[in-house]
């Protein structure tokens, strides 16, 4: 399962409050997008549900398949089954990308050791997949990549962990068009009643090549519409204010 039920969520920074009373369901299978104008919560709910820290709930719950996971740390979460691909992946030089990723999949699934060969064989498949040239294997991770390589990186991660549920913060920013059919094309090849995802975005862009079953339109800390994929072409044409 790959079921995320959000009640009465509430969400401060630093005393500030960011999020007022959110509420979300996204059932097995679904793709969601989250639109909304700069500044109103939407990364700030993807690092609540990932766990971070900085984020401190004053109210409301977080469920996962029915268990609570608001006091989960962030590695709990993870090898629950939930994924955050950052809008701003960060470089680490001292380890490969490979290694990595593989030792984020032992991690993912406990003692038992994902073998390597398979492991390589799995990972360069998915790296065709996304045109990313086998050599990055071996390069530190994100190190000297470009905006667009970091981003199909994460979706690489996103493919090779297999996550119930993803949450995807603006995975299209700064991609030009060829890059972002790729990306969709990985996001796509997820597709599963079993996988779930969230997608973060300002642009109907990316939900033209990667259709969502629901979109919702966030302001002032709030899910203040939620509809079809057809909300987001609206907003395309009216923008926040007039569609609100």
């Amino acid at each position: 399962m790959a079921e995320l039920v959000i009640r009465h969520l509430s969400v401060a920074v630093q005393d500030k409050m960011i999020l007022d009373d959110v509420n979300l369901n996204i059932h097995d299978g679904e793709i969601h997008a989250l639109m909304g104008p700069n500044g109103t919560g939407k990364s700030t709910l993807s690092e609540t549900i990932m766990g971070n820290p900085r984020y401190k709930i004053t109210d409301g719950k977080i469920l996962m398949d029915g268990r609570n996971i608001a006091k989960m740390k962030i590695d709990e979460r993870a090898r629950a089954g939930i994924f955050l691909a950052m809008q701003y992946p960060v470089e680490v030089a001292g380890i490969t990308n490979a290694d990595f990723i593989h030792s984020a999949m032992n991690a993912r699934t406990g003692n038992q050791n994902v073998p390597v060969l398979q492991f390589l064989d799995q990972l360069h498949q998915n790296m065709e997949i996304l045109n990313i040239d086998p050599a990055y294997t071996d390069r530190g991770l994100n190190k000297d990549f470009s905006g667009g390589e970091k981003k199909r990186n994460e979706i690489l991660q996103l493919m090779m962990l297999k996550p119930t549920l993803a949450i995807l913060d603006e995975i299209d920013s700064g991609l030009d068009i060829d890059a972002l059919k790729v990306v969709a094309k990985g996001i796509n090849s997820m597709r599963d009643r079993k996988f779930s995802c969230l997608m973060v975005t300002h642009y109907q862009r990316l939900l033209n090549y990667v259709v969502p079953d629901v979109v919702h339109i966030m302001m002032n800390g709030r899910i203040v519409k939620t509809g079809g994929p057809k909300l987001a072409m609206d907003l395309e044409n009216t923008g926040y204010e007039k569609l609100i």
